[in-house]
């Protein structure tokens, strides 16, 4: 048996089961949990998740498991991968089951539905403002690093000790792992840069070039840091892997289900017909209407993220957003 801290990860997704496989190559025993018993009940056949990830098989040291509890009382560390508008309601399942000294950590990338809360925000609400947690973020496909792929990611904690401890987990010879405590910065950048992806898509949908493309992640980008430091986040973390690296990843490459969606709108697809198309939670439709709610309660301009957030409510078409981003009156450029 590994002497390696037990992990278990909550969310039998792509990404989820990624991490999983990473941290079990690591040596650590990882039990994947996942709220569909019958979706479990395959992974303990075939042992690869071949709905998410085909063709990645399960190292001997991860677990796919139907009992919540167990896992819990089993693990060192807990990690949550589940979509953003669940993650209140998996915490608040799990939080009597806690114990003090688990490291509690998710890698779910967004906003909560609403409130407009970052999650560490909803964490100290369902658990208390003293509980150490950790998020890993970055430029992360899921099926790359489930495969093995060089990657960098970061992780951030509430303290160095709790951005340590998941970092140490994740680490290995094709995976660097950065720490940071830039909890609100690394969590900005990784929920708004879902939104620029999903226009980086509409654009390239509409058949628009790689200049068009270019323009959108820098002008995007310029709208995440404005968004991250009215917040509290620190510029410079905007220019590392969780700004600007994986904004460069989601924009560009369609691995990018945000991305994808975009694409599809562009091409003509209604709303529903574009989420259908991509089959699994496109966390950006979620993300732009929180975004831009806060950038009004900010007062600060967000252009992109506003006409996106116009098409996915369905006042106005793709080509009108443009139209509107275009016509908007010049300004210098330094940030504004």
């Amino acid at each position: 048996m590994s002497e390696l801290a037990p992990v278990l990860v909550i969310g039998a997704g792509s990404w989820g089961t990624a991490l999983a496989i990473l941290l079990s190559h690591n040596g650590h025993p990882v039990w994947l949990w996942g709220n569909e018993p019958a979706h479990i009940a395959r992974l303990q056949t075939e042992r690869e998740n071949a709905q998410f990830l085909p063709a990645l098989p399960f190292p001997p040291l991860l677990q796919p498991i139907t009992d919540l509890q167990a896992g819990l009382q089993a693990a060192s560390i807990v990690l949550l991968v589940v979509p953003s508008e669940a993650f209140r309601s998996v915490l608040t399942q799990i939080a009597p089951l806690l114990r003090p000294e688990q490291h509690l950590c998710w890698a779910t990338k967004g906003l909560e539905q609403g409130s407009c809360l970052l999650l560490h925000q909803v964490a100290a609400e369902v658990l208390g403002a003293n509980r150490a947690v950790a998020v890993v973020s970055g430029p992360t496909f899921a099926r790359e690093v489930g495969a093995g792929l060089p990657t960098a990611m970061t992780v951030a904690g509430s303290d160095l000790d709790a951005a340590q401890h998941l970092a140490s987990a994740l680490r290995n010879n094709n995976c660097r792992v950065y720490v940071s405590t830039d909890l609100v910065g690394v969590q900005v950048g990784a929920a708004a840069k879902n939104v620029i992806a999903i226009a980086a898509g509409i654009a390239d949908g509409l058949g628009f070039g790689a200049n068009t493309r270019a323009a959108l992640i820098t002008r995007g980008l310029a709208e995440i840091v404005r968004l991250g430091v009215a917040l509290g986040g620190r510029r410079d973390t905007f220019m590392g892997l969780t700004g600007l690296g994986d904004l460069v990843l989601t924009c560009t490459d369609n691995q990018s289900r945000n991305r994808r969606y975009g694409c599809a709108l562009g091409r003509g697809a209604d709303l529903l017909t574009a989420r259908e198309e991509i089959g699994q939670v496109v966390e950006g439709i979620y993300a732009a209407e929180q975004v831009v709610t806060l950038a009004h309660r900010l007062n600060i301009e967000l252009p992109i993220s506003e006409q996106v957030n116009q098409v996915l409510q369905g006042h106005c078409t793709p080509k009108e957003a443009v139209h509107t981003l275009l016509s908007r009156e010049p300004k210098l450029e330094l940030g504004e």
